[in-house]
């Protein structure tokens, strides 16, 4: 096990006891700018983060060699997520080249950094949801799939009921660190939505295979962010299409893909032994055009610098010229993906389908609007179109304001949207 590493560990004590569990937007940006510090070899850049009792604690060639040690011990810093946040002192999992860490941090009232601390990571241990899961029709299985390229584990979940046969559907997670049930642990968002809606399938006799992404729970992979492409995704879907075509418990493969995994969904089911496809909460435009959507509003120079990545990512070449301000979306270790991600239109994707296809909406989603599902059912005319009222991201019943729709986000005893099964269902059990 790697030696414990403590740098800078400065005057926790005195800070005020707040608590909250998302990442305050003043720690992202100070962190991201101490990354394309640190990546650079600019330790003098870093001692002006410093608030002056910190300063005064660690001078700047103490500061140099704490710095010079750890990257000697851990190598570059690829990527931060955020984990918790407590009495002022944020927590994140830090991904070195040679080692994973935890690192705290705190800020003083003027946004200097007042305290820092990087030790040894250590994985909290599954808590178990409160979501409400009807097991008296249910078996849940662990699964696992060796391929090439590591390892993917995940949870089958069958009819206790069944006999012979039954349909099985794989479903897709969405975009970033979403896990098997559907959950993103690291931004404290567990709506449980994978494994609500595998209970509810169970129920009406459709097995159900739902899997960590590469990167993300228990799935084993030595890719490393910089290493990951899109194409991965498709290429771990296929592997599990077929596996699961080949199981003879199972009568037909139906895909189902959520958000970024419509898209992944698309070219999977393209030429593969898949009898039906379910696009649910799918954005119809390219990455890139999506991600700029996101941003709009933002201030010219990220406009712009984001702009500039995705001209050079066009051009085949990636940009090392990151504000910091766009490290969590266009950092040079995550652009090869997007890279590779904008290639891909999904309306045309869809259009090449040559099975049924469903495609389910909510009208209260926040993040993919009504207006990406009709494009998507323009680009695969003979496609079925069910907008759900109510339904948001999450596919839970949800009001339109903001606030009260998020919150949903964090319930995992709410069910998923009666319509939504039964729109599955429905299409599972019609399709050959």
């Amino acid at each position: 096990m790697m030696k414990k590493v403590l740098v800078l560990i400065c005057l926790f004590i005195s800070l005020l006891p707040v608590f909250a569990q998302t990442e305050p937007m003043p720690y992202r940006t100070v962190l991201n700018r101490f990354m394309l510090f640190y990546n650079r070899n600019q330790a003098d850049s870093v001692f002006t983060m410093f608030a002056p009792e910190v300063k005064t604690d660690m001078p700047l060639e103490k500061n140099r060699q704490m710095l010079g040690q750890l990257q000697a011990q851990s190598g570059g810093l690829q990527r931060a997520t955020f984990l918790s946040m407590e009495n002022n002192v944020a927590t994140y999992r830090v991904d070195f080249q040679k080692a994973i860490l935890a690192m705290k941090i705190s800020l003083n009232p003027t946004g200097k950094i007042g305290g820092l601390l990087f030790d040894n990571y250590a994985p909290a241990s599954k808590s178990t949801l409160a979501a409400i899961v009807d097991d008296a029709y249910t078996t849940e299985t662990p699964f696992e799939l060796k391929t090439l390229s590591g390892t993917i584990r995940g949870t089958l979940a069958t009819p206790k009921q069944a006999t012979g046969k039954v349909p099985v559907v794989l479903i897709i997670a969405s975009a970033g660190q979403t896990d098997r049930d559907g959950n993103k642990p690291k931004l404290n968002q567990k709506p449980n939505t994978y494994r609500l809606l595998a209970a509810a399938l169970a129920k009406e006799g459709i097995a159900s295979l739902r899997y960590d992404k590469r990167l993300v729970g228990e799935t084993i992979s030595p890719t490393r962010e910089s290493q990951m492409r899109f194409d991965d995704y498709v290429d771990d879907a296929v592997a599990l299409i077929t596996q699961l075509h080949d199981d003879p418990r199972f009568s037909k493969v139906i895909v189902l893909g959520h958000s970024e995994g419509s898209l992944v969904g698309m070219l999977s089911s393209s030429g593969q032994p898949v009898n039906g496809f379910i696009s649910v909460e799918g954005e119809s435009l390219q990455a890139d055009k999506i991600m700029s959507n996101q941003i709009k509003n933002q201030p010219e120079f990220i406009t712009k610098g984001y702009k500039d990545i995705t001209d050079s990512l066009r051009r085949g070449k990636v940009n090392d010229k990151v504000d910091p301000a766009l490290y969590s979306i266009a950092r040079v270790s995550i652009q090869p993906y997007l890279m590779t991600w904008m290639r891909f239109d999904p309306v045309r994707e869809i259009k090449k389908l040559k099975i049924p296809v469903l495609i389910l909406q909510g009208s209260n989603d926040l993040q993919v609007s009504v207006a990406d599902a009709e494009r998507l059912k323009k680009g695969k005319s003979d496609a079925k179109l069910v907008v759900i009222p109510g339904m948001n991201y999450v596919l839970k019943d949800a009001p339109s304001a903001a606030p009260a729709n998020m919150a949903t986000y964090n319930q995992p005893e709410l069910p998923v949207k009666p319509e939504l099964t039964a729109a599955v269902v429905e299409f599972v059990k019609t399709i050959k």
